[in-house]
């Protein structure tokens, strides 16, 4: 009977380890997207705009906080670390990055990254 349990246990969790390994979900243009814009453009965005930025993670500044630079400008963002979905990015790849304008009083401009994929 122990034997029994202990093998349909087994069965049980292999089946949801398989599972979850092949569960996808939908991976393309949403009519939410927001389209690509530029460091500069953020910076001149309202507080909370949703925005999507591509271009470099130049460097760490410690706490979760990055050097951001596009074409136009540079930025500092924050970019938890769960956020980072196991992806390594050096200086030379280029990454878009789905976020949210940060403006606080008496503060520059930040940019509060919710997603990080690599180019």
């Amino acid at each position: 009977m122990k034997k029994t349990l202990l093998t349909l246990f087994a069965i049980y969790a292999s089946t949801n380890i398989a599972n979850a390994q092949t569960t996808g979900g939908f991976k393309g243009p949403s009519v939410n997207q927001s389209a690509v814009i530029t460091v500069q453009e953020a910076l001149n965005s309202n507080d909370e705009a949703k925005i999507v930025l591509q271009g470099n993670i130049l460097n760490s500044l410690g706490d979760e906080k990055y050097t951001f630079k596009d074409a136009t400008k540079e930025v500092v963002v924050e970019i938890d670390d769960e956020d980072w979905n196991g992806i390594k990015v050096t200086p030379e790849k280029t990454v878009e990055i789905v976020s949210e304008v940060d403006k606080d009083t008496n503060e520059p401009t930040t940019i509060d990254v919710d997603v990080v994929t690599v180019k």
